[in-house]
């Protein structure tokens, strides 16, 4: 069985080998796991803290990369989770600069992000790489993906070569140094706690620690 993290030191060609399995839980359902999240065991402490961006919002930050196996299994899942989240929870996600194609695929997340697709194209990039085996390692191969999958490719292009993505970008890559991030999917509560399916032992239950560290931030 594969750990359903990926790092910097297993990743290989296995992954354009490997099939992606989809795991489907509803978000209703990792809530209603209960759990008292164990402090070495669930989640590690992040030392030293870091600073959120939304004032007055519980931030939580999903840690990913296209080209990670773990992440595109986990998407359905995140996403369904995130969709009942409570209004004083905000959800971003940080590219990491390792993995295959890492810096192409940080600037399609945040060019992505820039012209508001990510929500309609998230799943469907994951798709192109693990299902459909394209290695997407030219922009206009990239935006040949949005475009079929109904956005402007235009557009995309200019968002993915911007300045403003750029930053973005270095800035993703100074998170996961400050985060100490080297295994994705991760998840990180209010720059405080961090879990993971592979910390937590599974998906739904990952997400369950997560709901039990935000009210355990929530309750300062």
């Amino acid at each position: 069985m594969p750990s359903p993290t990926m790092n910097r030191r297993d990743f290989s060609a296995a992954l354009l080998a490997s099939g992606a399995t989809s795991s489907l839980f509803a978000s209703a359902g990792a809530r209603a796991q209960g759990v008292a999240p164990v402090d070495g065991r669930d989640f590690t402490k992040v030392e030293p803290p870091q600073p959120t961006s939304i004032p007055g919002k519980i931030e939580v930050l999903e840690f990913f990369s296209y080209a990670c196996p773990h992440c595109n299994a986990f998407e359905p899942t995140l996403e369904a989770w995130a969709h009942g989240l409570p209004g004083d929870v905000v959800l971003k996600r940080v590219p990491v600069p390792f993995l295959f194609n890492a810096e192409n695929f940080a600037h399609t997340y945040y060019a992505l992000e820039a012209i508001g697709l990510v929500d309609k194209m998230q799943m469907k990039i994951f798709s192109a790489v693990h299902v459909d085996r394209l290695r997407l390692d030219k922009p206009e191969d990239i935006a040949a993906v949005v475009a079929k999958g109904g956005g402007d490719a235009t557009k995309f292009l200019a968002a993915f070569k911007s300045f403003s993505v750029a930053t973005s970008v270095a800035r993703s890559r100074k998170m996961t140094a400050d985060y100490k991030i080297d295994g994705v999917p991760s998840l990180t509560i209010q720059g405080r706690f961090l879990t993971s399916p592979s910390l937590a032992s599974s998906e739904p239950r990952s997400l369950a620690v997560a709901d039990a560290l935000i009210q355990r931030s929530r309750n300062g």
